[in-house]
């Protein structure tokens, strides 16, 4: 499931960022300019610091070091500290620790680079070195990485990133803003009366459905994980980017999209990456949590947990924005 983009107005921008679709809405077109800019900026820097794809990264050098301390930037403190808040609301079934998994398993490069067909074998996998084993100090920024031990920080900084540049955003415009990274959705500042209309669907990226599910998003954030988006064949299987760290493997497909809202993009994409993670056990952590969700299975069957509304397909109320912008990642 996912948020789409609704038609073309002044009171909204989309651009590609991340390997992925970006998009700041704002309640007053006055405040887009402004927005767009704590936008683009923060993706320059989330960009810098965390993208496992840049050999120049921040976080490609603290991979390079895994074993030795080394002192992080503050920004990538932020990050990694909500990578670990990710791991302990999930009991490990989020880990950043896996990335040297989602490295064996083909996915080495941005994914538009990809083959989607990887004749080569897939390698035994191995668990995750785990979350527990990074030593970490926020008050002075050292971290130790155990040896031969990869971060991948994509999700979570993703998801940060949308909840700093809209409260960021917000701040400096004084008005409503929706921020949008592949479908993992932060709002701050006071929105349209009537929410923002959220479009769900299977991508992100495609035109939302003529008269299918939406949601109204009244304030805190929302996000969506999925299997189908970012899918490749490597040795005859079918894979896809989300790991269980206790095997190493991509998450057995139980889900094909989870929706969870939150009162922050970063526990909102912990909660609904786990749930892929977790498969028929996510159904128990969810009711615990009493956050609304909402998971399709394969089969196109809804499970809505938490009081998640029923779908509504009546057309959207008007001057109202339909966005199709939480999707699975």
């Amino acid at each position: 499931m996912t948020t789409h983009t609704p038609a073309p107005s002044s009171c909204q921008v989309v651009f590609p960022a991340l390997g992925t679709t970006a998009a700041v809405l704002v309640s007053d077109s006055v405040a887009l300019p402004a927005a767009e800019a704590v936008l683009r900026a923060e993706l320059a820097v989330v960009d810098r610091t965390c993208s496992r794809f840049r050999p120049d990264s921040e976080l490609t050098r603290v991979n390079v070091s895994a074993g030795v301390p080394t002192t992080v930037s503050t920004y990538f403190a932020e990050a990694l500290q909500a990578a670990l808040r990710a791991a302990r609301l999930t009991d490990g079934a989020v880990d950043p620790t896996v990335g040297s998994a989602v490295i064996a398993l083909g996915y080495d490069r941005t994914f538009a680079s990809l083959s989607p067909e990887d004749a080569r074998p897939v390698p035994v996998a191995r668990p995750a070195p785990g979350w527990r084993r990074i030593a970490f100090d926020p008050r002075t920024r050292r971290l130790r990485l155990p040896p031969d031990t990869r971060l991948d920080l994509g999700a979570t900084a993703k998801a940060l990133a949308a909840d700093r540049a809209a409260r960021q955003a917000a701040a400096v415009t004084g008005r409503g803003v929706l921020v949008s990274l592949g479908g993992d959705l932060a709002t701050a500042g006071p929105g349209p009366e009537d929410g923002w209309r959220i479009a769900l669907a299977d991508d992100h990226a495609r035109p939302a459905p003529e008269g299918g599910a939406a949601v109204a998003v009244t304030g805190g954030a929302l996000a969506t994980s999925g299997i189908r988006v970012r899918s490749w064949r490597r040795g005859g299987r079918v894979l896809h980017h989300i790991v269980d760290p206790a095997t190493g493997e991509p998450a057995a497909p139980v889900w094909r999209t989870v929706t969870v809202a939150a009162a922050t993009c970063v526990d909102a994409n912990a909660v609904s990456t786990a749930a892929i993670v977790l498969g028929e056990r996510a159904l128990d952590r969810l009711r615990a949590t009493a956050l609304p969700a909402r998971l399709t299975r394969l089969d196109g069957t809804v499970v809505r947990l938490g009081g998640w509304p029923p779908d509504s397909h009546a057309p959207a109320p008007a001057g109202s924005r339909d966005t199709a912008l939480g999707g699975p990642r």
